[in-house]
């Protein structure tokens, strides 16, 4: 079992207290949820503190969808060149 941190962290301007396994990682989120809500709010300044907060979540959905595409392009093509490869290495004789 992984021992879990206690770990504060700062989002749009309120502090939250988190339980995490990797302090270094929840600490990267946190600075990347808070630079797009930072975008977002300055983008839009006159909106709501919420609509700020969806708006960035979408964003940050949006990203996540597209890497997610990315690697599912990826993996259809590594697979489709390890399936190539390994008909010629059946196809190849070996001497003995």
């Amino acid at each position: 079992m992984t021992d879990k941190k206690k770990l504060k962290i700062k989002i749009f301007d309120k502090e939250y207290s988190l339980l995490v396994e990797d302090e270094e990682i929840a600490k990267e989120l946190a600075a990347y949820v808070n630079k797009v809500i930072e975008e977002v709010k300055n983008e839009l300044p006159d909106q709501t503190p919420q609509t700020v907060a969806i708006i960035a979540s979408l964003n940050i959905a949006y990203d996540f969808f597209l890497e997610k595409s990315k690697n599912k392009e990826f993996t259809v093509h590594a697979s489709d060149r390890l399936k190539k490869i390994k008909l010629l290495l059946n196809h190849t004789e070996i001497p003995v």
